[in-house]
């Protein structure tokens, strides 16, 4: 296994995702909990870029170590791109999931499809011991669902619809939602630029085998 890199997140749901997608690179992974670390920066940025790096440059300061954020939200059109960067802490930080979609259902209650476009957007930010710091953005294009469907993902999934497949992001497959979202995106050009810039590199195909 490679070197050791803090993804500064606590929610096991995303580092599930991470892991998938990043399989293929010489790094172990870690979470704030798998390296010991509790954080509770306030993300008062302004952007998800902004957010991202606040997290990243906390954590790196704290381990000294090389270090991955994200800050990712749902923008709906038809609510002035509520909840945005609020989208973790939307009605409440400790508000269920499944009542904030229920909620932001209600309130598109009466809207027809035209005007339910939304998106999932994921900045990655990357900062390093010595001071580097790299970002990437992904989107993932959709529309509010009028009822909360599937058992997959997590967070909002259940209610943003995914015209190409027809499905709501909770009835999406791991693999399937993966190879299309916000995140997946995110972190795939994160990847391309830091393996473009040698600080990773793939594992090897033994090595690969190992670990499946």
């Amino acid at each position: 296994m490679g070197e050791q890199v803090i993804f500064a997140t606590g929610n096991e749901g995303k580092m599930k995702e991470i892991r998938m997608i990043l399989a293929g690179v010489d790094v172990e992974i870690l979470s704030l909990k798998d390296a010991g670390i509790s954080t509770d920066v306030e993300e008062n940025g302004t952007t998800f870029a902004e957010n991202a790096l606040i997290k990243a440059r906390d954590c790196a300061r704290r381990t000294g170590m090389m270090v991955l954020a994200d800050d990712s939200g749902l923008e709906i059109d038809c609510l002035d791109k509520e909840p945005g960067i609020h989208s973790a802490r939307y009605l409440g930080e400790n508000t269920a999931y499944e009542t904030k979609n229920r909620i932001l259902l209600s309130r598109l209650k009466d809207v027809p499809d035209e005007q339910r476009t939304a998106r999932f957007v994921c900045v990655i930010a990357a900062v390093f011991p010595d001071g580097r710091e790299f970002l990437a953005e992904g989107v993932m294009e959709g529309r509010i669902a009028h009822e909360a469907k599937g058992e997959n993902g997590f967070g909002y999934d259940p209610i943003f619809y995914v015209p190409q497949y027809g499905l709501t992001g909770g009835e999406l497959d791991a693999e399937q939602k993966n190879s299309i979202s916000h995140r997946g995106k995110a972190l795939n050009r994160m990847k391309d630029r830091l393996l473009s810039e040698g600080i990773w590199r793939l594992r090897s195909k033994k090595a690969a085998g190992e670990n499946t």
